[in-house]
């Protein structure tokens, strides 16, 4: 069982008013509801949100919810939360709609015990607001303090500030967040990790002098958090192995594999025609070049590779898979 809790607060009785965490909130929820086939991932995630004095998000409202969140023994247990932060010598705080200070908001250290407590197995934390970087800090220090299977994701240091894309527009961070989640950090099977989510922010705010993300862990292994659909097929990646089946294997190619070729060519006696086969087999490798798995040796391009008898090998990246597609580890 997945179980996310999703929180937007746009509306605040004393607080300054934001304009963009609503939306943000819902973009979260609908890309964490499904993966990319439309099968259920985190199913029915709830979705908290303050619009106006209508639909108030307190405090006593956010802790509860938070509470009932942890309270369950699941695979993984999400909290994300846009809004307005806080933070002293004491402690962060999470400003609900009700605060007047922000003293007065739901202590980050509640929250932490909160998670600390959990009997989920993966406890993350996804925090969209000023200073968030705080969570999970241990007391008077910088060093963070999470039990096993605890992840924090956070917007901003806990000496910065969070930035609103303006006029009711997404959310920087949580932009990067959305798109990384709808495939952009997805590896080539298609799974989208908390390590590859702040991967992807972390290069992406590049110039956001003022805004840096924040990412604390403490597991064996990275779930995932939902899956995209994969740049290449599964079952086009497990041929890897059998093309390549030993490390530095050189595949060597003539030009029956290519299809394509000039009018010349085809009336060159001395140049295969094409084979349907090899056609099959080259129209993978050319699908592996494109994921940087495979690449020519000595040629350009394949093309050139398969046409003047050259061969292709696997890069870097395409060894790592050949391992874990030989090892049965995917």
């Amino acid at each position: 069982m997945r179980k996310a809790l999703i929180v937007g607060i746009d509306y605040y009785t004393d607080l300054t008013q934001l304009h963009g965490c609503v939306g943000d909130a819902n973009a979260v929820a609908t890309v964490l509801g499904r993966h990319y086939d439309e099968s259920a991932n985190f199913t029915a995630p709830k979705v908290l949100v303050a619009e106006g004095v209508h639909n108030l998000v307190s405090r006593k409202n956010l802790r509860d919810a938070i509470e009932a969140l942890f309270a369950d023994k699941t695979e993984i247990s999400l909290f994300y939360f846009a809004g307005h932060g806080f933070v002293d010598e004491t402690s962060g705080f999470l400003c609900s709609s009700d605060c007047r200070d922000g003293h007065d908001g739901l202590s980050l250290h509640d929250v932490m015990v909160l998670a600390r407590n959990s009997p989920a197995a993966n406890k993350i934390i996804i925090l969209d607001s000023c200073h968030a970087g705080v969570a999970g800090n241990r007391a008077g220090g910088d060093s963070a303090d999470l039990s096993h299977g605890m992840t924090i994701l956070t917007a901003s240091t806990e000496k910065q500030y969070s930035f609103e894309g303006g006029n009711g527009a997404p959310g920087v961070f949580t932009n990067l967040m959305v798109n990384a989640l709808e495939g952009a950090a997805a590896n080539l099977i298609g799974d989208v990790t908390p390590g590859s989510v702040y991967a992807h922010i972390d290069q992406s705010l590049g110039p956001w002098g003022g805004q840096r993300p924040v990412f604390k862990t403490n597991v064996q292994k990275f779930v995932s958090l939902r899956r995209a659909k994969p740049p290449i097929d599964f079952e086009d990646l497990r041929k890897l192995a059998t093309y390549f089946p030993e490390e530095g294997f050189l595949l060597q190619l003539d030009p029956s594999y290519e299809p394509e070729r000039s009018q010349e060519q085809k009336n060159d006696p001395t140049i295969p025609a094409p084979d349907p086969t090899k056609n099959a087999v080259f129209k993978t490798l050319q699908k592996y070049v494109t994921v940087n798995l495979v690449c020519p040796v000595d040629a350009p391009h394949m093309w050139h590779a398969a046409m003047y008898s050259k061969s292709c090998r696997l890069t870097i990246l395409g060894e790592h898979y050949r391992r874990l597609i030989s090892g049965n580890l995917i």
